[in-house]
């Protein structure tokens, strides 16, 4: 092959002269492996490994089902390859029709709902798609021809593995990280008949990657430090349970999962027979600590929160949808956060799309003129830190982002480093009418008011109609934009607001997208944040709250990276319930805010000149 470098089963730099061998070895082509090895004559085999934990509490240790491919060179001369690995707890059996509780609250007796088959679906298509070869997925179709062993594992609790589901916590994360022991020599591992086996066939050096739930356990067990974890390259993940099923102290749902909650997701992955037998105690539990009433961040969801690098040795790869609210965007954000502050070795990939990956034929154009598909980038990113080919993928721009046009570009971190906060000001001159968003001190000193039936009326409706009054909702909008305005971060609104007739009420704030009044154009949510009013302090502490008393609630709203086009608005839709993803109230509670004392803060690239106004 022109060009190409032949590297042995000991890993050289990609610059150095190859050297002649007649041994196997990975052939490397412009910084990035090369498919010389036979997927039609790979090795599979299943191995149960033996993990630290007893998550179903009979006595012995729990083992975790896994399956690999790797090359046949492993097992007739010799050849030691690195390990991408993917665990996941929805390989087999799971419990398609679990019983959702109702979101309706404030009636008796609640009514069960139960969610249509095919809960998840998703999810479990991205685990079930099979291809060429007898794993499930594209992993080992890719990668075990680029010199690669692939292991696809079963989470403890579920699939094949033993044990029960624990929803995140540190069993779930060490039932994990026993593979990658295993890996090293460090735990045992068994066939089917019982006899020991060892993983003689791998340096030992391993890449974690996965969408989804899948994309979690990467995160979780990096966490740990584990040696021998190499690199994790999480898609579409959670860096925080709480924030998946809670935000600011309300029960906030994934998007498209209203209802969901841990209990819920355990009995999916377990499967009904689990789930309703030998595990029921263990989902009991979850669901008493879950604790949907108050909504109060806890022990419970300190034990699922992965927010801390410190321990963390791997490299990581941050690839998410900027429009995912399943997976909403304060996973990725909150965790670049923890990465950047530790200074470990990392990128970012944010694409346009929703909840998954970006596709793996979308492409960068590098300043350098270079261009990459996604998954030559992942290709390339697992050989620098699995193969240790040096191709110069660390030297490359930090962040690609995938601009609203659908085109790719590169910048030199993220959020931009030229974004600077900018205040706006809420204002308003009637009690209902639409009000303004401004840089300027607003003149008018009057309340406005709203009543709550988010659990009759849709977002959408509250959104629309942005020059009209309403009076399910407020709205406040900025002057045209004179040219393009990018945000790039967290916005963050601060309302001075009471309840007037109720000790309680839900808060929901939409960042929209206008067009100049009169447009017929649709509006485009950009960005969405919730809370409770009686966690205005801190999310861990309940503080009921006086009927009709203003109070301050600051809350953030999910982190964007958006483009609001030259003769648009900026606007801000502020109401209660929110039908997508807050539990649900009977409605007429009365809400009054205070605009003058009300703000809106917004990441701006370029901070308040961009802005015009």
């Amino acid at each position: 092959m022109a060009g190409a470098l032949v590297l042995s089963a000991a890993p050289a730099p990609a610059e150095a002269q190859p050297a002649v061998t007649t041994s196997p070895g990975i052939v490397v082509v412009d910084g990035m492996t090369q498919p010389v090895f036979s997927l039609a004559d790979a090795i599979e085999e299943r191995v149960y490994v033996e993990t630290s934990v007893d998550t179903d509490h009979d006595g012995r240790p729990d083992r975790v089902a896994i399956d690999i491919s790797r090359p046949r060179e492993t097992a007739t001369q010799g050849f030691k390859v690195p390990v991408i690995f993917e665990h996941s707890p929805y390989r087999k059996g799971t419990w398609n029709d679990v019983p959702y509780p109702s979101v309706l609250v404030d009636e008796l007796p609640q009514n069960g709902v139960t969610r249509r088959s095919g809960l998840r679906g998703s999810d479990l298509a991205i685990q079930s798609a099979r291809a060429k070869a007898n794993l499930p997925g594209q992993l080992d179709d890719y990668y075990v021809p680029r010199g690669y062993a692939v292991v696809l594992g079963q989470s403890v609790g579920t699939g094949d593995s033993d044990g029960c589901p624990t929803s995140g916590d540190q069993a779930e994360t060490l039932g994990t990280k026993a593979v990658i022991d295993w890996l090293n020599g460090r735990a045992k591992g068994y066939d089917a008949n019982g006899a020991p086996v060892t993983a003689d066939w791998t340096t030992g050096a391993v890449g974690m990657t996965g969408v989804s739930y899948n994309g979690t356990l990467p995160n979780q067990v990096a966490t740990t430090g584990v040696n021998g974890l190499k690199t994790i390259v999480p898609v579409a993940a959670i860096s925080s349970w709480y924030d998946y099923y809670r935000a600011n102290g309300l029960v906030v749902a994934p998007g498209t999962y209203q209802g969901e909650d841990v209990d819920v997701l355990a009995q999916f992955t377990a499967g009904r027979a689990r789930a309703e037998g030998p595990c029921a105690d263990e989902i009991a539990a979850l669901t008493e600590q879950q604790d949907r009433v108050t909504g109060d961040y806890s022990k419970f969801w300190q034990d699922r929160d992965y927010l801390d690098a410190k321990k963390v040795k791997a490299s990581v790869f941050v690839v998410h949808g900027l429009n995912d609210w399943n997976v909403k965007t304060e996973h990725f954000a909150g965790w670049w956060d923890e990465l950047t502050k530790r200074n470990v070795p990392r990128k970012i990939w944010l694409h346009q799309g929703g909840h998954g990956g970006p596709g793996n034929t979308a492409s960068v154009t590098l300043p350098d003129g270079r261009t990459w598909t996604y998954k030559q980038t992942e290709n390339r990113w697992f050989d620098y830190w699995l193969w240790n080919v040096r191709n110069g993928v660390m030297d490359e721009p930090t962040a690609v982002l995938q601009r609203e046009n659908r085109a790719y570009t590169t910048y030199r971190n993220w959020p931009d480093p030229g974004t600077r906060d900018v205040t706006l000001q809420l204002g308003a001159t009637d009690a209902t009418a639409p009000g303004t968003l401004t840089s300027a001190k607003p003149k008018g000193k009057v309340e406005q008011r709203f009543v709550d039936e988010g659990r009759t009326i849709h977002p959408d409706t509250l959104v629309a109609g942005p020059d009209t009054a309403s009076p399910n909702r407020l709205v406040y909008r900025s002057p045209v934009l004179s040219q393009d305005v990018r945000i790039s971060g967290r916005p963050e609104l601060r309302l001075r607001m009471a309840i007037d007739n109720k000790p309680d009420a839900n808060l929901t704030a939409y960042l929209v997208d206008y067009g100049p009044a009169g447009t017929t154009a649709a509006p485009t949510v950009v960005t969405r944040g919730w809370m409770d009013p009686q966690n205005r302090k801190n999310p861990a502490r309940t503080e009921p709250v006086k009927q009709g008393k203003l109070y301050d609630f600051r809350w953030t709203l999910e982190p964007k990276d958006y483009v609001f086009p030259a003769g648009h608005r900026i606007g801000v839709v502020v109401f209660s319930s929110d039908q997508e993803y807050t539990l649900l109230p009977l409605g007429g509670t009365e809400l009054r805010v205070a605009p003058q004392h009300s703000e809106l803060r917004l990441p701006v690239v370029g901070g308040r000149t961009v802005l015009g106004f």
